[in-house]
C-alpha cells in the first residue's frame, strides 16, 4: 500500500485461477473488471456455474461476491432470474455524472485547503504513472489508476461523508467511465483533463481545480452519451 492506500502490484492475470489471500476481494475485483470491460455486458444474466468454473472458485464465495456487487449497484438480484448485470439508461448516467461533477468540484476546493504537501506529491506521482500507462496503451490498468486518482482526491478532501457518497456513484459508473476512453481522441481528451487537474492542484488553486474536475465530468458525458 502507498501513502494514499492504493494497493501495489499489477492487476490479476485473467487467465489464472484466483489464489490471493482475500478470496472475496479477488472475486469481486475480477467480476468488476469483467463488467467494466464488457465481458459481462449490461443486461446479461450471470451464469454462476460457468463463471465459477472460469474463476476457479466455488458457488458460495461467488454468490457472496455477487451480493456485494449488488450493494454497489453493478448487479441486480432478480427473483427467479438470478444475478443480472445492471443496465443504466442515458438519464441514469447523466444524473449520476451531474452529481459527481458537484461532488468533485467541492472536493477540489477542500483538497487545496486540507491536503498535505506529501499527499499532493503522492497524487502527482500517481498521475505520472497513469501517463506511463497511457503511453503504453494499457487501457484497463490506466483506467484503474485513473479511478484511484479520483478516489484519492476525495480522501484528501478530509470529508468522509463526501468521499462515501462519491465512492458509491463512482462504483456504479465504472463501465460507463471506461467506455469514455474508447478511441484515441476521447482518451487523449481525458488525459488533457487530468493534466489540467494536476496543474491546478500543484498551485493549490481550489477554484481552478474545482472547475477542472467539474468540466471533466461534463466532458465525460459528451464522450459516452452516443454509446448508451
Amino acid at each position: 500500500m502507498d501513502a494514499l492506500g492504493i494497493e501495489a502490484g499489477s492487476p490479476l492475470d485473467e487467465h489464472r485461477p484466483i489464489v490471493r489471500h482475500s478470496l472475496h476481494d479477488a472475486i469481486v475485483g475480477r467480476i468488476r473488471d469483467m463488467i467494466t470491460e464488457g465481458t459481462l455486458p449490461p443486461g446479461s444474466r450471470v451464469h454462476e456455474g460457468n463463471l465459477g468454473r472460469e474463476l476457479g472458485v466455488s458457488r458460495t464465495p461467488l454468490r457472496e461476491a455477487l451480493k456485494y456487487l449488488a450493494s454497489e449497484g453493478l448487479i441486480e438480484l432478480a427473483p427467479g432470474r438470478g444475478a443480472i448485470v445492471r443496465q443504466f439508461t442515458p438519464k441514469d448516467v447523466r444524473d449520476a455524472l451531474t452529481v459527481l461533477s458537484t461532488l468533485e468540484g467541492l472536493a477540489g476546493r477542500l483538497v487545496c485547503q486540507n491536503a498535505t504537501d506529501d499527499e499532493i506529491r503522492e497524487l502527482q506521482a500517481m498521475h505520472a504513472r497513469m501517463l506511463d500507462l497511457y503511453a503504453r496503451r494499457d487501457r484497463l490498468a490506466y483506467f484503474k489508476l485513473n479511478q484511484a486518482i479520483h478516489s484519492a482526491i476525495l480522501r484528501m478532501s478530509k470529508n468522509q461523508a463526501l468521499a462515501d457518497v462519491h465512492g458509491l456513484l463512482q462504483a456504479r459508473l465504472k463501465r460507463i467511465r471506461y467506455i469514455g476512453n474508447e478511441g484515441p481522441d476521447k482518451w487523449a481528451g481525458a488525459v488533457e483533463d487530468h493534466e489540467a487537474m494536476m496543474e491546478a492542484l500543484g498551485a493549490r488553486d481550489g477554484d481552478a481545480l474545482a472547475a477542472a474536475l467539474s468540466s471533466h465530468m461534463d466532458r465525460t458525458w459528451e464522450r459516452v452519451k452516443d454509446a448508451l
